[in-house]
């Protein structure tokens, strides 16, 4: 499967950065990657509102690994957890 990786940036509520990849299948475009990006930020106690669209910018194409496949074929998407996040990679 190939996939698209957005990069992505949002604010929390303490006034930290919340850096993480959302990535989503080809060509389903950023306001998916957008949508997504607001579900993950409300599964981890932040407002949806913390993200602006500007801070969530296409990167790059790969193929997916069994992992990412499995999420994205389940739930539509895979976030890539880094800074400020939770359960960072």
């Amino acid at each position: 499967m190939k996939i698209d990786v957005y990069d992505t940036y949002a604010n929390s509520k303490n006034g930290h950065i919340i850096h993480f990849d959302v990535l989503i299948p080809s060509g389903e475009g950023k306001e998916k990657a957008v949508k997504f990006a607001g579900e993950f930020l409300k599964t981890i106690g932040e407002s949806a509102n913390a993200l602006k669209q500007e801070r969530c910018n296409f990167c790059h194409s790969e193929s997916a690994n069994d992992e990412i496949q499995n999420s994205i074929e389940k739930q539509g998407y895979f976030i890539l957890q880094m800074e400020g996040c939770p359960k960072p990679y």
